[in-house]
């Protein structure tokens, strides 16, 4: 009986008001625990690596995870009120069958996210096992893969482990550097340089957006009358102290330790915390942070895989069996990913980070203005499976604004790869994601209020009483 409690049955499908359980406190120490580890550590060093100094990248590090944080929370604070995973209320935006648009791409953004953490994860796996950094990446995915199998209740046991696991080796690691670096001479050396400074907020504000498609999954089993003020500030409060903490480690690490850091990310956390006994505690860190966060890219990804194929199968439900091999086939096109890319990581990370902004900010900002300011906080929750319902199979009028949100972004894109024509002349600062968040904002909320009908009250909770 308490495996059958612990596995979860649960997938797209509503969460029954008998079934739910837990505080809002649960966000708080799931979304620490996910941002307390190695991944976040380094995206916070890239501000100093790109040419940012330790006071500015901090500060803008800061305002990124504030912004982007805000935005996330936002996102969570929807699933005690739904009872269903993120994104399958785009349903609601952009049809039952055109949500999968925005899906296939949250897919991919699984995929990178499960791929760039099982590199570092690897490692310290290895040197745990004894074997070399592939074996280690194998068999950290398939940890992951488990894990994510059994479910919601696990997820928030492991946050909560890795919340208190990791908060501890922080402090000790903090302890470690700060008694090797003259933080006076790294703090006197601030030199504000507004393109290094937007970076460093992009890349927070990324990191705390790129959460926003799969929020709301380890939300929405809380009880209907949790409040929403409270599950958006434990959010909130959970990651962005966690993801601030870990960048702004990462900024003293990449600034007091340059290349000796860039060479081996894994190697020297390790070393700089010490050898034998306590080495293998850090290694073991580092694999239990990026467990945490790769579990919730594994679950994410499966249940958007689910969301965007059940549009067109018409299913509200997934067997076990189903369930496990959609998370087998995240676990292996992740670990391929792993495999292929984990000899160039820190520059493709870092570019990475700031295209999935591309992608993601237009789509927050459409559910969002839907969300609050469309819709109310009320769904017709039946029609988000039927494409004859009330959202139909593609909403045309979303899907454009979506694209156009897209669009509008690239003359203002900084990666790599690819430089928007209107970066030079903000010195190569890279605000696309202000203006993916603003524009499809202002132009789904003057298409929407004209053309969406509001929702009865009773109607948002039919199939939730109907599931009882």
């Amino acid at each position: 009986m308490a495996a059958e409690k612990l596995v979860e049955r649960r997938s797209i499908d509503v969460v029954p008001d008998d079934e739910r359980h837990g505080t809002a406190f649960s966000q708080f120490t799931l979304w620490l625990g996910a941002n307390l580890q190695i991944t976040a550590v380094v995206t916070g060093a890239l501000a100093v690596v790109f040419g940012g100094d330790v006071v500015w990248s901090a500060t803008g590090l800061l305002l990124g995870n504030l912004l982007g944080g805000t935005v996330m929370a936002l996102h969570s604070a929807q699933g005690p009120k739904l009872g269903l995973p993120q994104m399958i209320q785009s349903r609601a935006q952009f049809g039952v069958r055109g949500a999968a648009v925005p899906l296939l791409l949250v897919v991919l953004m699984y995929v990178g996210f499960f791929a760039s953490g099982s590199v570092l994860a690897g490692q310290a796996t290895a040197q745990l096992t004894h074997t070399n950094d592939t074996t280690g990446i194998i068999l950290f995915a398939v940890v992951t893969a488990v894990t994510a199998a059994v479910g919601y209740r696990v997820i928030h046991v492991l946050g909560r482990v890795a919340s208190v696991v990791c908060a501890l080796a922080f402090v000790f690691l903090g302890i470690r550097l700060l008694d090797r670096v003259d933080l006076s001479a790294l703090l006197g050396d601030a030199h504000f340089d507004l393109p290094m400074f937007l970076l460093a907020v992009s890349l927070s504000a990324s990191w705390q957006l790129a959460f926003g498609p799969y929020v709301a999954d380890y939300s929405r089993y809380l009880p209907r009358t949790t409040s929403g003020r409270a599950t958006f500030w434990w959010t909130l409060s959970g990651s962005a102290i966690g993801s601030q903490w870990s960048t702004t480690f990462g900024v003293l690490v990449a600034a007091s330790a340059g290349d000796a850091f860039l060479a081996n990310q894994v190697g020297y956390l390790v070393g700089l915390g010490g050898t034998g006994l306590i080495a293998s505690f850090l290694y073991f860190v580092i694999a239990l942070g990026k467990l945490t966060i790769n579990v919730l890219n594994t679950y994410g990804g499966f249940m958007s895989m689910v969301t965007g194929i059940s549009g067109f199968r018409g299913r509200k439900a997934l067997s076990p069996r189903g369930r496990t091999a959609y998370i087998a086939l995240i676990m292996v096109a992740g670990t391929v990913v792993a495999l292929l890319g984990k000899d160039s990581f820190l520059t493709s990370f870092k570019d990475f980070l700031l295209f999935l902004l591309t992608f993601f900010t237009p789509w927050s900002a459409i559910n969002l203005v839907d969300y609050y300011l469309i819709s109310r906080e009320r769904y017709d929750i039946p029609a988000l499976f039927d494409p004859q319902g009330r959202y139909g199979a593609w909403r045309w009028e979303a899907l454009t604004v979506y694209g156009v949100g897209i669009l509008a972004q690239l003359p203002f894109l900084v990666t790599h790869f690819y430089t928007g024509p209107l970066a030079a002349p903000l010195g190569g600062a890279d605000i696309s994601w202000i203006v993916g968040l603003t524009v499809p904002a202002a132009l789904y909320y003057l298409l929407a209020r004209r053309e969406t009908p509001p929702v009865p009250e009773e109607t948002s909770y039919t199939l939730a009483s109907a599931q009882k």
